[in-house]
């Protein structure tokens, strides 16, 4: 394996791990993490009604994004997948003024955009078929 394709591997299991890590911890607290989310959007102009789906989605979808992701599978349908998910929490972190959680969205999201324009060098995956 070329070093390009070691490093790519590196920062493909790098996010993947801090995805799927952020699911994996709030799946188990699920209502809890739902009414924290609930409670820091009740200052935002965002309705309870849009807030509370997501809330019990996000970690659901960070979890699968972070394990297909570390196994290798779908790598491209899950690079655009965590790409919107952190798109998505840009957007709420700036409804609630929450600037500071913002730079480490964007770096996931610009990780993510990187493992997207370099999908060829994604040698060590389970994806069946050639990923570009």
């Amino acid at each position: 394996m070329k070093n390009n394709s070691i490093s790519y591997v590196l920062v493909r299991l790098a996010v993947a791990m801090s995805m799927f890590g952020h699911g994996l911890v709030r799946l188990p607290k699920l209502e809890a993490f739902s009414n924290w989310m609930l409670g820091n959007f009740e200052r935002s102009f965002l309705p309870n009604a849009l807030v509370l789906p997501f809330s019990y989605a996000l970690p659901v979808a960070e979890f699968v994004v972070g394990l297909l992701l570390l196994i290798g599978l779908f790598t491209k349908q899950a690079l655009i997948a965590g790409a919107v998910i952190m798109i998505a929490l840009i957007f709420g972190s700036s409804c609630i003024e929450e600037w500071s959680a913002i730079p480490s969205q964007l770096i996931h999201t610009l990780i993510f955009a990187y493992l997207l324009a370099y999908l060829d060098l994604n040698a060590f995956t389970l994806d069946r078929k050639k990923t570009v």
